[in-house]
């Protein structure tokens, strides 16, 4: 029997951090504010990362104290290593940390600087951090279906780094395809031997896609048990550092729509998420 409603985290950090022109702070705030009304259960709001890597979140620490809280929705800040997520966990309003985690050598050289094995030692040092903070480590496995860059890839080998990344006591793994390579029959693969494997982990899908092919990636995931979906207002983002294109977010209102129409209830505000399409529609001009 699928689960009657999913988790839904709100990606706004992930649209802005590759956008052409630099969001005005004051912008960033009431757009976040106004996403913060309509009811994600987490939204991904900003990172601790250099400014010179991620310009247009370098005003990450002044949004923070400007943001309406509430209880529904949790916040999540990025981070790439142990001294970003020294900064993060001094924020109460924080609850997650999320740590991008290649299981691409070259692409996790080219996101963090550092090697998978020192990545790795991050990951641990990071969790441990988390844990004297009350605070709850999620990891992105980046490049999960696949790489553009050569590097040896399979099913197995994500799947081997979720077991050796939950060993860690990491709770929440959010796959990811980085760079929009993922198929229905690999995403079915690993959503199938994931689930039930990892009852007690909180296995999320971190999709990137065209207009064209997103729906068949949800529905293969959904179909699985995945219950957690990243996702962002009209589709904008990806990665600055995978290639030179960026592969947009699934669009939130698509995601919103399959939902509906599938039967799945959400408890989303509709009138505070028509006012966050129509600031979404104003900032990605």
């Amino acid at each position: 029997m699928m689960n009657p409603t999913i988790s839904l985290v709100e990606c706004p950090r992930d649209a802005m951090q590759g956008w052409k022109h630099f969001i005005p702070t004051e912008k960033k705030v009431e757009y976040l504010n106004a996403l913060l009304k309509v009811g994600f259960d987490v939204l991904d709001f900003g990172s601790f990362v250099s400014p010179k890597a991620i310009p247009q979140l370098a005003d990450t620490k002044e949004v923070i104290p400007q943001l309406q809280l509430n209880d529904k929705t949790k916040l999540l800040a990025i981070i790439a290593n142990s001294r970003g997520a020294e900064e993060a966990v001094q924020y109460d309003e924080i609850s997650f940390l999320g740590f991008p985690f290649s299981i691409s050598e070259t692409f996790q050289l080219r996101n963090t600087n550092k090697t998978i094995k020192q990545s790795l030692s991050e990951v641990e040092a990071i969790q441990n951090l988390c844990l004297q903070k009350n605070k709850e480590l999620v990891v992105y496995i980046s490049m999960g279906f696949g790489n553009p860059y050569g590097d040896d890839y399979s099913a197995e080998i994500a799947i081997d780094w979720v077991k050796k990344l939950t060993s860690l006591g990491i709770k929440t793994i959010a796959m990811s395809d980085t760079v929009g390579v993922a198929q229905p029959s690999n995403i079915e693969y690993i959503f199938h031997h994931l689930i039930p494997e990892f009852m007690n982990v909180s296995i999320g899908a971190h999709f990137h896609s065209s207009p064209t092919n997103w729906k068949e990636k949800i529905q293969s995931a959904y179909n699985k048990g995945c219950v957690r979906f990243d996702s962002a207002m009209m589709g904008i983002g990806g990665c600055p550092m995978a290639e030179d294109e960026l592969v947009g977010n699934i669009a939130t209102e698509n995601l919103v729509g399959w939902c509906d129409n599938n039967g799945i209830a959400l408890m989303l505000d509709r009138d505070a998420f028509a006012n966050s399409m129509a600031l979404a529609s104003q900032i990605f001009i």
